[in-house]
């Protein structure tokens, strides 16, 4: 609508102040506001971009960097997964060809009869040698027989003084008898040894 077509009359709001402004419209912009949005982008973007380069290089995770292994940073090492198949399969070298051989059974230890010092001991003297046989008894209960017996022999007399045993029960208890009084001769007889060890002189065995 123009000036010329309003119809009512003017008063006091239509009068305009020669400061007022006339007609919508802005001030006019200075070269600064216009320009520093291009500066910060200029500036802070490549200020940015640089921070960020140099701490992925310093951490060694820049991206397209062929130097660090790939799966880690340096300085760590890369273990083979549990499953590896390089892995599976692989035979300890200190039994390569060699067979599980078996434990064997402990050897079982047999201890060697001894001399049982109780047997009864009869020393018979057919060597007509007087106290021969008392003597030699003596011998034996030195060496620790409890149950000696000296006396005279009587029937037929063996070729060469005799330990007689009444079986190889006997034969420990023999063997310290026949050491002890010098007769090595040791036959298993039991009508001539009784019920344990008889001595039988046909000489004298001390020499």
């Amino acid at each position: 609508m123009s000036k010329a077509d309003y119809p009512y009359p003017e008063d006091e709001f239509d009068a305009i102040s020669p400061d007022a402004p006339t007609g919508v419209h802005r001030a006019p912009r200075s070269t600064w506001s216009k320009w520093w949005p291009f500066l910060v982008v200029l500036v802070v973007v490549p200020a940015l971009a640089w921070g960020v380069v140099t701490f992925l290089s310093r951490t060694g995770n820049l991206p397209g960097d062929a130097s660090q292994p790939q799966g880690g940073t340096s300085g760590e090492v890369q273990e083979p997964p549990a499953d590896d198949p390089a892995t599976d399969g692989a035979e300890d070298p200190a039994t390569d060809g060699a067979e599980e051989q078996p434990t064997p059974a402990p050897e079982e230890t047999v201890e060697a009869p001894q001399p049982v010092l109780t047997t009864p001991v009869r020393v018979l003297n057919g060597a007509r040698v007087a106290g021969l046989a008392a003597e030699v008894a003596g011998q034996l209960e030195t060496a620790g027989f409890t149950d000696v017996t000296p006396d005279n022999a009587t029937g037929s007399l063996p070729a060469q003084s005799t330990v007689f045993i009444a079986s190889e029960d006997l034969r420990a208890t023999a063997d310290l008898v026949a050491s002890t009084v010098n007769v090595p001769t040791i036959v298993v007889d039991a009508q001539r040894a009784g019920t344990g060890v008889s001595v039988v002189l046909v000489t004298d065995p001390r020499g």
